[in-house]
Parts: C-alpha cells; structure tokens; sequence
C-alpha cells in the first residue's frame, strides 16, 4: 500500500495517478455522506470516511483493520487536517484526532508514505 498526505490542493491525487498509474476510474473518494469501496485502487479523501465515521459514532481506525486485506494494494490518500490551530467544536477535535490516529496506523502498514506540499512529493518513507 501507498499512502499519500498533504494540505488541501497539494496535488496528491495527480501526483498519485501520474506515479502509480491511476485512471480517473480506479479512484473511489470518500464523502461526508460515509461508505467507502475498500477494493478500490485509490482510495482518495480518507479525512471525509472518518467524519462521518465520528458523526456516526463509528471507529474509523477499527474499520480499516477489519478490512486490511482489501487495500493493502491501493493507494490511499488523505488531507492534511491536524496540523494548525486545534478547533473549538468538540465533534471537530474528535475529527482530527480519529483522522491522526488512522494516519499514524497506515504509514506503520505503508510500504511508501509521500507527503505533498505546493505540489512537491516529500518522501517520509
């Protein structure tokens, strides 16, 4: 699995299809409306699964365990939400933590962790 990261706009998914090869039909991205297709090649916008995985009183970092099998080829890619200033919404925190600790699992999984920033790929791992 690759996992990429950055701030809004960074270029994460064109970089993640110019490196790997993604067309426009192997990208599943997630929305605040939940779901999520886990045998997708790219997996785009992981920061919507956990929102509304904490509006919806459910354990992002479980689910992706219970489902490991199913991406640990894909490309997975997140926004950058927890760096900055902390939010003042409790539900927002949650948000921020439960997308921190899912981050920090899947780089541990990750055979490759690219952060973008300006549209520059900044290997961490």
């Amino acid at each position: 699995m690759h996992f990429m990261i950055g701030g809004a706009y960074q270029g994460k998914l064109e970089y993640a299809k110019k490196k790997f090869a993604v067309t426009d039909d192997e990208v599943f991205s997630c929305t605040e409306a939940g779901g999520i297709k886990f045998g997708s090649r790219c997996i785009n916008k992981i920061e919507e699964f956990t929102l509304w995985c904490v509006r919806n009183d459910a354990d992002a970092l479980e689910i992706f365990k219970r489902h490991r099998s199913e991406w640990m080829d894909s490309v997975l890619i997140c926004q950058d939400i927890f760096c900055g200033v902390v939010p003042l919404g409790a539900d927002m925190r949650a948000w921020r933590d439960m997308t921190g600790r899912l981050c920090a699992y899947l780089s541990s999984e990750a055979e490759s962790v690219t952060r973008m920033f300006c549209g520059l790929e900044q290997r961490l791992k």
